[in-house]
């Protein structure tokens, strides 16, 4: 077997597209895992216990991502030295310093865990918050070390092996909850997502032992690797946190609003871990490789979300039409009728997070390739404090609407300083690109959904809209042709 460094890099879009690929079929099987709960649970107080716990594993694992991109550059600079083993084993051990203290608190004292998260639900729903935070930290944690591992493998220029592994675990841990979920109830879906993080860490733990070059030895130095990560999970894991505070404040406006809003959260956060995530991880590796200048940087986060962009747009062009037939046909009845039309209410109040979300994911990698993260801690406490504050007040006036305001508006703040902390510069020129890139592809999506909608039923209407926007899009020059050539040229 070749070893990655014997092979010929695969160029960003084509990494990307491989990622991107994994990430579509981890996020389709997570959606059937969802569309399971719906059908066999409905919407209820069950519901609002399960996504409780399920907030927690979402944390972990976007730690994970987090973990992915931040060790990217370190790793591959380690390579490139001769000290890889090492580096990575100082990596291993600083995240078990945070995967230790995780187990103690969601397998141990599962109860009292379940109890302050899910404060303001039905004792039976905590119940169930408990039982599943068993199963589903130590899914979360498998998933933190199976994030390092992948990127061992990136290190290599290989991509491939990893997200085979993200998308066999999905596969396998779908094919148990299915199996159990009507004997053993709504916990085997916990079940079968740590099944999910055993299989994804295992695969590229395996390539990793075949075909790694270790390097030679040198000093353990986790107190600094695990500075770094903390300083690369911080953020990430308050972005999440978002999320969680959003749920805490939901759980009192009824029973169903939990569940509401997680469906809502969960195709819009897919949509960007699509697109801007994949596109995001791979190019760590070549940014780090050069001389990451204002202009580079602005250009690359400009380009990079446009291209993310249309995708979000056109989500949010078909959800504003026929989003509660969506959600009915993917949920069944339970969600028909108002239900079914507030999530897909919310996945368009969504959009605008969305785009945000896809300028944080795309911005954040480079602070790494900068060496400009030592402050993102800092930055994490401040505007987690702001957003409790901001969802309770947005809560109380606007119910689950108030919640997605306030999801954007911490959001944006994050990314405002994010690319601040690039540079003014890269603030201001990336601003301008992203906020005129969003205008444009936002107004052309508004006329390619609303003037069909003005004249066809809602479900032509939607398909009219998604081939109007495509064509207007290759029509119009709107950046994307220079953004789809930066990524190609990019290696």
């Amino acid at each position: 077997m070749a070893k990655p460094s014997a092979r010929a890099p695969r160029s960003i879009l084509s990494s990307g597209l491989l990622t991107a690929l994994s990430l579509v079929v981890v996020t389709g099987l997570s959606a059937a895992v969802g569309v399971v709960i719906a059908r066999e649970f409905g919407r209820g107080v069950e519901t609002d216990g399960f996504f409780t716990a399920y907030g927690v594993f979402l944390v972990l694992v976007l730690a994970a991502s987090a973990v992915r991109v931040a060790v990217l550059p370190s790793l591959a600079r380690a390579r490139a030295d001769g000290v890889f083993g090492s580096v990575l084993a100082s990596y291993a051990l600083a995240l078990a310093v945070v995967a230790l203290p995780a187990l103690v608190l969601g397998v141990l004292a599962s109860g009292f865990t379940a109890e302050q998260l899910a404060a303001g639900l039905p004792p039976s729903a905590q119940e169930t918050a408990a039982d599943a935070l068993v199963f589903l930290v130590p899914a979360a944690v498998a998933q933190l070390f199976a994030a390092l591992a992948a990127s061992a493998l990136a290190a290599f220029d290989s991509y491939g092996t990893a997200a085979a592994g993200y998308a066999l675990g999905s596969v396998l841990g779908l094919a148990v909850i299915l199996w159990r979920v009507d004997e053993d109830g709504i916990v085997a879906c916990a079940w079968g997502t740590l099944l999910n993080g055993a299989v994804t860490l295992a695969v590229p733990l395996a390539a990793l032992a075949l075909r790694a070059e270790w390097g030679r030895r040198a000093a353990l130095d986790v107190g600094s690797r695990f500075a770094e990560l903390a300083r690369a999970a911080a953020l990430p894991i308050v972005l999440q946190a978002f999320f969680v505070v959003c749920l805490r404040f939901a759980s009192g406006l009824g029973t169903g609003a939990v569940t509401s809003f997680t469906y809502s959260y969960f195709v819009a956060s897919a949509l960007v871990a699509v697109t801007a995530s994949s596109l995001g991880m791979v190019s760590s590796v070549p940014l780090s490789r050069a001389s990451l200048s204002d202009e580079r940087a602005s250009r690359h986060v400009v380009s990079t979300s446009l291209v993310s962009f249309a995708a979000v747009a056109a989500a949010a062009g078909v959800f504003a039409l026929v989003g509660e037939r969506i959600v009915r046909a993917a949920l069944g009845q339970a969600y028909a009728g108002e239900a079914g039309g507030e999530i897909g209410r919310l996945i368009v109040l969504l959009g605008l997070w969305m785009a945000v979300s896809i300028g944080v994911t795309v911005t954040f990698p480079m602070l790494f390739v900068a060496g400009r993260e030592r402050r993102l801690p800092l930055l994490a406490i401040a505007v987690l404090v702001l957003h409790v504050a901001l969802t309770w007040a947005a809560v109380a006036a606007l119910e689950l609407a108030g919640a997605a305001l306030a999801l954007t508006l911490s959001t944006l703040l994050v990314l405002v300083v994010l690319l601040l902390l690039l540079s003014p510069d890269v603030l201001a020129e990336s601003g301008r690109g992203l906020a005129l890139g969003a205008f444009l592809v936002g107004g052309v999506a508004l006329f390619a959904f609303g003037l069909p909608a003005v004249v066809l039923p809602d479900v032509p209407a939607a398909a009219a809209g998604v081939v109007l926007f495509a064509t207007l899009l290759a029509a119009r020059d709107l950046g994307l042709r220079q953004a789809w050539g930066y990524l190609r040229t990019l290696d």
